[in-house]
């Protein structure tokens, strides 16, 4: 059953079905965890993509998650409501920028995601809570996946 507040969300409207991560942020547990899984197959579609190209989705799909964020607020009507994972699925993808290929990597990079995501460790935190609207919502999950891709990183060339 859905929270009442999020009434207003429909899967019908492109910028909903993207903030609840193709709806992967209905789910009334962890939906920020089902979100992160909800990246998964994105990445392994752009996985084989150069540098250059992979950059670029990321960027475009930053811009436009702050756009999707800011439509899914003031449709709920809270500033940052769980449901809303789109954040999620762009922080994925930085984590696993130029990341060695195989399941065991992505579930490396998934679980360094999680954990910067949900810990929240200086400055993600400071980010989360003094930046608010679209950008905010973005924000803080872009610098976890830097942080999940840096230690990702260091992981694949001493391991």
């Amino acid at each position: 059953m859905r929270k009442p507040e999020l009434a207003n969300l429909k899967l019908s409207n492109p910028l909903h079905f993207l903030a609840l991560g193709f709806g992967s942020g209905l789910s009334p547990v962890m939906p920020g965890t089902m979100g992160t899984l909800a990246a998964i197959p994105l990445y392994l579609l752009i996985q084989g993509l150069s540098a250059p190209w992979y950059i670029a989705l990321l960027v475009i799909g930053f811009i436009a998650g702050i756009w999707i964020c800011n439509a899914a607020t003031a449709a709920i009507g809270q500033p940052d409501h769980g449901a809303i994972v789109w954040d999620e699925v762009i922080g994925f993808g930085i984590t696993m920028f130029m990341a060695p290929l195989g399941w065991g990597w992505i579930v490396v990079g998934f679980v360094l995601f999680r954990f910067f995501d949900i810990i929240k460790p200086w400055p993600i935190r400071w980010f989360d809570r003094r930046i608010h609207g679209g950008i905010g919502i973005m924000l803080d999950d872009v610098i976890a996946g830097l942080f999940a891709w840096l230690c990702l990183q260091v992981l694949a060339r001493f391991w």
